[in-house]
Order: structure tokens, then sequence, then C-alpha cells
């Protein structure tokens, strides 16, 4: 038998509701009430529900734990509820759902993600790391809403790669709201950890603005036309666009130039079926147009993970035939650039295959991360692997810029 109007005064209130909630989710997911439940700030109101529960004062300080076995017998004790916390939680809250009935709701609320992963297996690993982290529990507070959120994921994801497109509009196209994708949603965490884990590196960033921007772009997704930038040097451009005719005046004095994704929207490059050689690092760059200047053949960099002005670039030089010439980083983050790289256009290795790496005589540092194949060379990661030694661009400048001396014009 329970004292339902005592019950309710004791543990029924606003200050007690924290508390009421832990016991609740403990019988959803089939633990006993017992041992000891914390909460962590506790107001000075929290504090005094608890002792006036207990009878006794609550300890000091900033946490409040409480132990749930004393706080049976105290309820068993005073008649609010001579058959224990568990009775009294089922009578202040209603039925709390099985353990086995929760666990087939939540179930469900991922089976979306499992179907997406069955037509994508390059995804499994992310959706392995959405179990291990429980990341979907974490930021729906229930299975109804995981699975609207896990449904938008798919739906979103369903556009990615993109060849090109602004973080705003592509979640007004998928989601029916311009800032659906912004930072700190619980479906741009989500999408956002996928589209790391489709550009071949772990779901999770560094946290910073500059890592999303690139995580963005290297599936085609651009955060907006002017911050997105590509750096190139001596492409010849022509007199009908202002890019056009910015490039050629650049080209004159031998000055690199940075691009943004705007001005790329209609542009006359001049290159057609020319060589063009790129590069990861700006240094190589900015080494090419010290030495050579306007002698330089047509030059672009990647710098680090491709923006979406790159990628655009690369879209253009691409379609119009010219031929990619690339260097990158001989570690495993430049294997994976490459990789990027060689699923989006042809492009032929420029000193970025396993003959050059064992050639370089350097001893470079050591080689970290997790390996990957090189897709254009099935050789590199044998040789990666088997020397243990991260060779960056800036060790064998000197044989790049030779070459690039070799075909100057």
């Amino acid at each position: 038998m329970a004292d339902h109007d005592r019950l309710r005064k004791l543990l029924g209130g606003e200050e007690t509701a924290w508390l009421l909630d832990r016991m609740r989710r403990r019988l959803a997911s089939g633990k006993p009430l017992s041992g000891v439940v914390t909460l962590t700030s506790a107001t000075r109101g929290q504090r005094r529900a608890v002792e006036q529960l207990l009878g006794r004062r609550a300890g000091v300080g900033t946490s409040l734990t409480v132990s749930l076995d004393e706080l049976d017998a105290v309820l068993r004790r005073s008649g609010a509820a001579t058959e224990g916390l568990v009775d009294a939680v089922r009578l202040l809250i209603g039925a709390v759902p099985e353990r086995a009935a929760q666990d087939a709701a939540w179930s469900a609320a991922h089976a979306p993600l499992d179907e997406l992963v069955a037509r994508r297996p390059a995804l499994a690993a992310w959706r392995a790391w959405l179990d291990a982290t429980g990341m979907v529990r974490r930021i729906a507070a229930d299975p109804d809403t995981a699975l609207t959120l896990a449904t938008s994921v798919v739906r979103v994801l369903g556009e990615l790669p993109s060849d090109g497109v602004g973080l705003g509009r592509l979640a007004a196209q998928t989601t029916g709201d311009a800032h659906g994708l912004d930072d700190g949603r619980p479906l741009a965490t989500l999408v956002l950890s996928a589209a790391r884990a489709l550009a071949g590196s772990p779901p999770t960033g560094d946290g910073s603005a500059a890592e999303r921007r690139a995580a963005w772009a290297a599936v085609g997704v651009h955060r907006d036309e002017l911050s997105s930038l590509v750096l190139c040097l001596n492409l010849p451009g022509g007199v009908d666009t202002l890019t056009g005719r910015m490039l050629a005046m650049a080209r004159e004095g031998g000055e690199p130039c940075v691009l943004t994704l705007r001005q790329l929207g209609r542009v006359d490059l001049g290159v057609g079926e020319a060589p063009v050689w790129a590069c990861e690092n700006p240094i190589v760059l900015a080494s090419a147009a010290d030495e050579l200047g306007p002698r330089c053949p047509p030059l672009i960099c990647l710098n680090g993970q491709p923006s979406a002005a790159v990628w655009r670039l690369l879209d253009l030089l691409a379609a119009n035939g010219a031929q990619v010439n690339y260097h990158g980083d001989f570690d495993w983050g430049g294997v994976r650039i490459g990789n990027a790289l060689h699923e989006r256009i042809p492009w032929q290795p420029w000193r970025f295959d396993a003959a050059a790496y064992d050639a370089v005589d350097t001893t470079g540092g050591d080689l970290l991360g997790r390996p990957v194949d090189a897709t254009w060379d099935p050789g590199l990661r044998a040789a990666l692997e088997r020397r243990g030694a991260r060779i960056e661009e800036e060790l064998v400048l000197p044989a790049l810029v030779d070459d690039l001396r070799a075909h100057a014009r």
C-alpha cells in the first residue's frame, strides 16, 4: 500500500524530478534500484528537498548523492510506499517500459542507418563508431526522435558526395530548413562524421572550424562561395571573363593567384589539354614562383584536404582534357588525399609512387596513423610500411622545382 498524497509531496515535486528520472532510467534499462545516484551542481532547493525526504543533512559541496537503498528504507518505514521504491516510482510516473521493448525501439530507430550501410559499405566503420560511442542515443532524447534523425541523415547522405553545393542549399533541399546542418545541430553532427568516413578519415575531427570546412569540402559541400579558396600559379587565363583576365595578369608577373569558389563559376583557364602540375603544400608553389616566376608551367596547390574551390578547378581542368600530374606528402594522410583525387579525376603521379618514395635518401619523420592502400600504385603501401618514414614535400622540394624548371616555358 502507498500514501499517494505523501508520496507526491516527498518525491513528486520539481526539486526531486532529477531523482525520479534517474530511477526511471534504471528501471527502463533493467537495472535494480540500489546503490547511489549523484547530481552535480545541485541547487539549494534540490538539496533541501532531499534532506526533507531522508530526514537528515545531505552533505556539503556542489554535488548531491542519494543512496537508493536508504531511500527505499525511508519510504517503507514512513508508510509513503510500503511496497518499496520500485512501487513508488511506478505510482508516480506510471508503467516503465521494459528493457526489451526499449531495446527494440532503439534498434528500429537505427534501422535506416543499417539499410544505408548495406547500400554503401564505405560507411561501415562510421556505423560501428555510432554504436561504440552511443552517439545517436546521446543526441536523441528517445527512439522516436532518433528515428526521425536517422531518416534525415539518410536523406542528406543520399546527396553526397556532391559536385559542389552550398551547405545552406543542401540543408534546405534535404530538410526544408536552410539552417538544418548548422554547426551544433544533431543532424550536422551525424552527417559530418559520415562525411569524414566517406573521405577516408576517422569520424571524429579536431573540433576546429577549419577541420569542419575541410570535411564538408571533401564531399563537395562548401559553407559559402567566398571562404573556399584555391592557390594557383601561371594558369594562362584569357580575355573573355574577369577571372580569366586576372589569371593572365598574374601569369605575366609569375605571381601566385588565390581564387574563390565564386570566381570559378565562369572562367576561361586557357589550359586546354596541356600538362598541369599539382602539389599538396603551398611551399612548393611559393618556391616555384620564387625560382621560376612566369616561366613556371601551370601549377595548382591542394593545400591539404581539397576545398570546394580546389575540386571545382580540378573538375574544370579535367573536363577540358588537361593532363594533371600530382605530388603529395608520403604519409597516410597524403595517400588518402591521392585516393580522393584518383576517384574524381584522371591524374599521373609526379614523383608520387613506390619507386619515388624508395629513391628519397632523407630520413624523414616517423610514419604515424592508420595505413591505407594507394589506389594508383598498389606497391606504395608496402613501401611505406616497410620503411616507416614520413616524407613531406619540403624534403624533396629541390627535385620538384627541378622538374618544373625542365618544363618551363
